[in-house]
């Protein structure tokens, strides 16, 4: 109540008068402004989340054009490492080849020389042989055995020499 006493009819009247003066002044003056500010400053956050939008967008587009090329690069990579692999093995069986084509000519070549070295020491044998031959011959001159022995000492030696191979 003792608030209803310091207020003064004439002045609450004033204040009214005044705000509702300022008020039309302000429409009248500013408020075109303002509301001219606001709606630019709406335009202006709606274009920053606009372009944050097409940032996103574009960096989602770029993550996935990433990853495909990362995939692409991940499936060139297999196939050349199973194309390595590959000429790998083609090399290898290469190689397995050769070394048995070159290992069969080295058994050829030894086995030509043995055929070589034993047709060498059958004659150097048959050498020998016709030497003891000769004398075995000299012996049975120089004992001067008979006949009979003679011959039986020939078929002998005959018999062996066709034993042999």
């Amino acid at each position: 109540m003792e608030l209803l006493k310091l207020l003064n009819l004439s002045e609450i009247v004033a204040q009214i008068a005044c705000f509702l003066l300022v008020l039309g002044l302000l429409r009248v003056f500013a408020w075109k402004r303002i509301l001219g500010m606001l709606d630019a400053r709406k335009e202006r956050i709606a274009s920053e989340f606009k372009k944050i939008e097409d940032i996103r967008q574009e960096v989602e587009r770029s993550r996935k054009e990433y990853q495909e090329k990362l995939e692409h690069i991940e499936e060139l990579s297999r196939a050349r490492i199973t194309e390595a692999v590959n000429e790998a093995n083609r090399v290898a069986r290469e190689i397995r080849i050769n070394s048995q084509e070159e290992s069969k000519k080295i058994i050829d070549n030894a086995q030509e020389h043995i055929r070589l070295e034993t047709r060498k020491a059958k004659e150097d044998l048959k050498e020998s042989v016709v030497i003891l031959a000769m004398e075995a011959a000299e012996k049975i001159i120089r004992d001067k055995i008979s006949k009979d022995e003679e011959k039986k000492i020939i078929s002998d030696f005959l018999l062996e020499m066709e034993k042999m191979p």
